[in-house]
């Protein structure tokens, strides 16, 4: 009985450590936007419901891209958010594997264009954004995308540096409106370099454009919908235009790491995140557009978010392989034509 009890007490005490060493953890990389946000909203609350640890790294795409690569041979993250095109570079450099969808319960309630976006199977779209023209209302009409270049309104255009994330889809769009509908994106970025001289400027960062909008230096601009907020608290009347081309715009995605032991916690938390209450949360924070079709937000939030079917439908992105073996080529046209 001594020696039971002996027993007994050497395996209470090293109970502690067991559970210690058998905790779960789950990797993850992400963009460093909205950190506080997403650690009360997303990460907190799926710790608490698995019963595991989360380890969250954050940065830049080409920086984490980076590091997935370097450690490819001994992953040191289970699941990461990248872009579309991102996530089409990681499948071609073998860094990524097949979302095994029948896990998702959320994935039903998804919109069609988050399903699968390079269609490959190796990415779920979590958010996407909308990319349009913000114009002021009382001086101008904007029914499509070529008139951006019209005569009398060019001398008032800010138009997004090709370097940008705006660049190339406001280009696309540009395109599709002379009737060109090609990856190179010769044609749009020709004609924008034939206006160069009487567009007011190629911007790099969005957030400039609404002071110049507000000292009507700018009357159009085109800009993702994260960037509109700023504009309805202005107190000139500007307007999102619904060109008869459609919108543009951008989705970022989530992939599973190649090699990850912890696949399957990475596909709970995946699911986490896709649901209907934790994408309402984060809409209604203004943090991402949700990709959940059953989300419903209040006015205010929809006002400032890309949302609903029709957007969703009205969405003409880039191809991933379009964006990836194009770039190089963008950049030397439009070097050549626009020299920015």
């Amino acid at each position: 009985m001594k020696h039971a009890l002996l027993a007994s007490a050497a395996l209470l005490a090293l109970m502690p450590f067991s559970a210690s060493a058998q905790e779960k953890t789950l990797t993850i990389s992400v963009y460093a936007f909205a950190q506080d946000d997403f650690k009360s909203i997303v990460y907190d609350p799926f710790q608490a419901k698995c019963g595991c640890k989360l380890v969250v790294e954050t940065g830049n795409s080409v920086e984490r891209l980076a590091k997935m690569e370097a450690n490819k041979a001994n992953p040191l993250v289970d699941m990461a958010v990248v872009s579309m095109a991102d996530a089409l570079s990681a499948t071609r450099k073998g860094l990524i594997d097949k979302i095994d969808t029948s896990k998702l319960s959320n994935f039903a309630k998804l919109y069609d264009i988050a399903k699968d976006p390079n269609g490959d199977g190796m990415s779920v779209g979590y958010t996407f954004y909308a990319t349009s023209i913000a114009y002021r209302s009382d001086k101008m009409k904007i029914d499509s995308w070529a008139d951006l270049l019209k005569p009398e309104y060019v001398g008032h255009v800010a138009f997004p540096n090709v370097t940008t994330n705006q660049g190339p889809p406001a280009l696309y769009m540009l395109g599709l409106a002379l009737g060109k509908d090609t990856p190179d994106l010769k044609a749009p970025i020709e004609a924008v370099g034939s206006k160069k001289d009487d567009i007011v400027t190629f911007y790099e960062k969005s957030s400039q454009l609404v002071q110049l909008m507000q000292q009507e230096e700018i009357w159009a601009a085109p800009i993702g919908r994260f960037s509109w907020a700023g504009f309805t608290k202005l107190d000139v009347p500007v307007a999102w235009a619904t060109p008869k081309e459609g919108q543009t715009g951008g989705m970022n995605v989530m992939v599973m790491t190649k090699g990850s032991k912890n696949q399957d916690l990475a596909l709970q938390f995946m699911d986490f995140w896709l649901s209907t209450d934790i994408q309402t949360k984060l809409a209604e924070k203004l943090v991402d557009s949700p990709a959940n079709k059953e989300v419903k937000l209040s006015d205010e939030a929809a006002g400032n978010l890309t949302y609903g079917e029709d957007t969703a439908k009205s969405l003409k992105l880039i191809p991933s392989a379009a964006a990836l073996d194009n770039r190089a080529g963008w950049l030397k046209e439009w070097n050549d034509k626009v020299g920015q």
